[in-house]
């Protein structure tokens, strides 16, 4: 028998896609509200605030539930959970997708990241559980570079089937990956996968649904200017909620959370990193989606596809991510792919108003390049600190590196694109001359302060001054666009100077994992 052959389960490449299919469903379903909110709007005649709910609701289901479920997932069976959230996600993705209401649509979002929630962290679980070795490293590697992918390539595909279907079709895009995906695990998956029997911690799972909910929910809410006072309030009740967690933590016998793992080195700098680093992806996206439909004109499939780059790059990468973390080690690896992602978001100061594709192009690749990179070695390092009866809990880290992250980063982002376009919106009217500044009515300068779409609703009004509101919307845009992308290198800079100096050289992290790996 060949050394290599127990790293690798029998049936393990099909095991594997079964998992990455598994992840793609969570990961893609994050991405695809953001295509639909305008023709939702429109068709449901939904207010802003519930457009808000619309978007946030899948990361709120997904980022409340995922220690509480991986813990559950641990005691009670990683298949079994696997089978039954993507068994959930169907209905709930056909709920959405035929949804006749914005309260229902919303339900929908906040079931489906909750299905996400009992799968997405079984996945990575299961990998850890039934690969070993350079194996392990190479499927997580796979699993992190296509499933991040996934949610990258989310957008054109959903793009295009919202200008031939409508925005319904939108939502419905995983139900037949869901149920390939659920058939291939009931074939496929082993029954068992080294849960532990210790009881689970219900009340600190419930008291972590409640503060990572809360704390999505404000961190949305806050963004949003006309919502900045709900916004405190909800962060200051997720803050008590966090209190309470914690201290309950330290008590209970058999912690969901374990914080003595938790302080280990190549756990907490991996998933600060993981948080900075795939917050700012989603939060460049945000970004950039917005630039190419607003500044450049793109159709709504025309900017999805704009982002292929990226999704391409990223899955062509990880797999040099893996011999790198053999060869350089895992703190190597992922101070290079942060700084690659740091000079991937410095290219997008490079967009301007006509620009061709080219800069676009280059600056999504670029930072697929980093995450693919980075994005191995932060999953990877977090499983390798904890013991194989408490994947959930690192399991659960890693999707919260990308949950968490994106509510943190994109809030953040939001904040300082509404403020400077609000900055220089009211410039502009200041610079009017008096005659045309007493013309202009406090309802109409709210709503040109509110959004670029508001401005382009006001266009539509007065076509007579269409051409002014839409390129003073504009510029307003490229002037907070540009904040936002300073913000976000900033973020990403502290990430790689926490990477460097934070995380253990090659033979330290080598011993601290063959140390770790004896408590299994």
């Amino acid at each position: 028998m060949s050394a290599a052959a127990p790293e690798s389960p029998p049936r393990g490449a099909v095991i594997l896609a079964t998992l990455i299919l598994g992840a793609a469903v969570a990961n893609m379903n994050l991405s695809v509200a953001n295509v639909a909110l305008p023709t939702i709007g429109r068709d449901l005649e939904a207010s802003q605030v519930s457009l808000n709910l619309v978007a946030v609701g899948f990361t709120l289901g997904l980022a409340a539930s995922v220690l509480y479920l991986g813990a559950v997932a641990d005691r009670y069976g990683r298949r079994l959970m696997l089978i039954g959230g993507l068994a959930l996600s169907i209905p709930m993705a056909l709920l959405a997708a035929f949804a006749p209401s914005i309260e229902i649509l919303v339900v929908a979002r906040v079931g489906g990241g909750i299905a996400a929630g009992m799968a997405f962290p079984v996945t990575l679980s299961i990998v850890v559980a039934l690969f070993r070795g350079q194996t392990q490293t190479r499927a997580i590697a796979m699993w992190t570079g296509i499933g991040c992918g996934a949610s990258a390539l989310g957008p054109a595909i959903a793009g295009y089937l919202l200008e031939q279907y409508g925005w319904g079709s939108a939502f419905s895009l995983t139900v037949p990956i869901a149920v390939v995906a659920f058939v291939l695990a009931l074939v496929f998956i082993p029954r068992s996968l080294g849960e532990e029997t210790r009881p689970v911690d219900h009340l600190g799972g419930v008291l972590s649904v409640l503060a990572i909910g809360l704390l999505t929910l404000g961190l949305h809410f806050v963004s949003v200017p006309a919502n900045v006072r709900f916004g405190l309030i909800v962060l200051l009740a997720s803050a008590v909620g966090f209190v309470l967690f914690f201290w309950r933590q330290r008590r209970a016998p058999n912690p969901l959370f374990d914080l003595a793992i938790a302080s280990r080195r190549i756990f907490w700098v991996a998933a600060l990193t993981g948080l900075i680093v795939f917050g700012t992806l989603i939060g460049s996206m945000f970004i950039g989606q917005q630039y190419v439909q607003n500044v450049l004109g793109y159709s709504t499939f025309e900017a999805g596809v704009a982002a292929l780059p990226l999704s391409i790059t990223m899955v062509l990468v990880s797999p040099l991510a893996a011999r790198m973390i053999r060869v350089r080690g895992s703190r190597y690896t992922m101070a290079v792919g942060v700084l690659i992602v740091l000079i991937g978001i410095a290219l997008m100061f490079t967009w301007h108003e006509g620009a061709s594709y080219w800069p676009v192009g280059i600056a999504y690749g670029v930072i697929g390049i980093g995450i693919g990179l980075s994005g191995t070695p932060a999953s990877r390092s977090i499983m390798a600190a904890v013991p194989a009866h408490r994947a959930g809990m690192g399991s659960g880290m890693t999707d919260l590196q990308r949950d968490l992250g994106a509510a943190v980063m994109q809030s953040i982002l939001a904040i300082f694109l509404t403020r400077e376009y609000t900055s220089s919106v009211d410039t502009q009217l200041a610079a009017l001359p008096p005659d045309q500044r007493s013309k202009i009515s406090e309802e109409t300068a709210s709503i040109l302060q509110d959004s670029f779409g508001g401005a382009e609703v006001l266009a539509q009004k007065f076509p007579q001054y269409s051409d002014a509101i839409i390129e003073g919307a504009r510029q307003a845009f490229i002037a907070g666009s540009g904040a936002a992308i300073a913000v976000a290198i900033i973020a990403v800079a502290v990430g790689l100077l926490v990477t460097w100096f934070g995380f253990p050289r090659k033979q330290q992290e080598l011993e601290l994992e063959a140390g770790y790996a004896e408590e299994t």
